[in-house]
């Protein structure tokens, strides 16, 4: 197994948190898809996606579709996609992916976070070159589906992690985990599609390509902290850092 796998272990029930806040995460992603690729889902392979990732986090359909009109209602500000990279407390290097309609109300937020906890806000470039972006799927699991073969078949559509994950309660069935190139996601997700595959998630995520950084626990205490506040912000998609875990 892979970094990505090794990684997600740790993560895996920590990403999203409540219904609520994943809702509105979801929301926002939709509106910007619909924003960048229209509202036609048969065109627009990441809208149809995020649709697909909404069912399955249970999202309510009247969500669904306002946050799809909301991308075409004039009154409505629009979202942009912005990045923040800085340092916590004791090195650990941070990327903070947000979507907002008032960037400096973001950047003031953010900023205040890591100044709350000993860190600083960095320029652009400081700490992105530490990440690797990849393409994540997440895919219905069955007994007909020879995991090896699979994965062979998507090695040329630039997948370079396939494995089966889940399974370990009644709420947590089996599923398929498909990790790729970040510029893959529309040749995975039409194989998949193509073949007749389920797919219950799909959207980005990153890891860092450096050594983790090791902390003491009390370190690792006022770390976690900053984490929980800034996945707190409203306008906060996702936090991202190279702490050991």
């Amino acid at each position: 197994m892979g970094r990505a796998f090794e990684f997600r272990k740790e993560r895996k029930f920590k990403r999203w948190g409540h219904m609520a806040k994943t809702f509105t995460k979801l929301g926002k992603e939709i509106t910007i898809a619909v924003k960048q690729g229209g509202a036609d889902v048969t065109g627009n392979p990441r809208l149809r996606a995020l649709i697909q990732t909404a069912r399955s986090e249970n999202m309510p359909k009247e969500n669904i579709e306002r946050a799809i009109k909301k991308a075409t209602d004039k009154d409505q500000g629009d979202y942009k996609e912005v990045v923040y990279e800085g340092y916590g407390p004791h090195g650990v290097a941070f990327l903070v992916e947000t979507a907002t309609d008032n960037t400096n109300r973001t950047v003031a937020n953010v900023r205040s976070y890591f100044t709350k906890f000993g860190g600083s806000l960095g320029t652009s470039g400081s700490v992105e070159f530490m990440f690797d972006r990849k393409s994540v799927f997440k895919i219905e699991d069955k007994d007909s589906i020879d995991l090896e073969e699979l994965e062979l078949e998507l090695i040329d559509y630039g997948a370079e992690e396939v494995f089966r994950d889940g399974g370990e309660d009644e709420d947590d069935p089996k599923y398929i985990m498909i990790y790729g190139e970040y510029t893959a996601m529309n040749k995975i997700q039409t194989y998949l599609e193509s073949n007749n595959y389920t797919i219950l998630s799909a959207g980005f995520d990153r890891f860092p390509n450096t050594d983790l950084k090791q902390v003491s626990p009390e370190a690792k205490e006022t770390l976690e902290k900053l984490i929980e506040k800034l996945e707190d912000d409203e306008d906060v998609q996702n936090v991202y850092h190279n702490m050991a875990l």
